[in-house]
């Protein structure tokens, strides 16, 4: 029963030994995302309205709309990469850009300056 085991490990050992390594070197080569990627959302701060779709559409409520201050906030920690703000967008200034953000050790969210609707009289 050992030799049958050990012929499976030598087997493998030797195949490996002469075929490609299956991961690629990260730190040396850049990440290659694919096309169904999620990424991180983006936004185009000088488009947006303020509207709120995005914010009443997003599942775990990652992103806030100031209507007053003009800004749009997301959390980052919060956000699921659904893509579901973005397919709201009456404007389409909002993205899903492919690769990650960068990796921080604290919760923090990005607060971006919008162009809001102007005020009715």
């Amino acid at each position: 029963m050992d030799n049958v085991k050990f012929l499976t490990f030598a087997r493998t050992a030797i195949k490996n030994m002469f075929s490609k390594p299956a991961t690629v070197g990260y730190p040396y080569e850049p990440a290659k995302f694919t096309q169904r990627s999620r990424g991180h959302v983006e936004i185009a701060g000088d488009q947006c309205i303020c509207c709120g779709m995005c914010m009443r559409s997003c599942p775990p409520g990652a992103i806030l709309v100031d209507r007053k201050a003009g800004t749009w906030t997301i959390n980052r920690f919060d956000c699921v990469q659904c893509g579901s703000c973005v397919s709201v967008c009456p404007k389409k200034c909002l993205s899903i850009v492919p690769g990650y953000t960068s990796p921080q050790n604290h919760m923090e969210s990005e607060t971006f300056k919008a162009s809001p609707l102007p005020a009715k009289h």
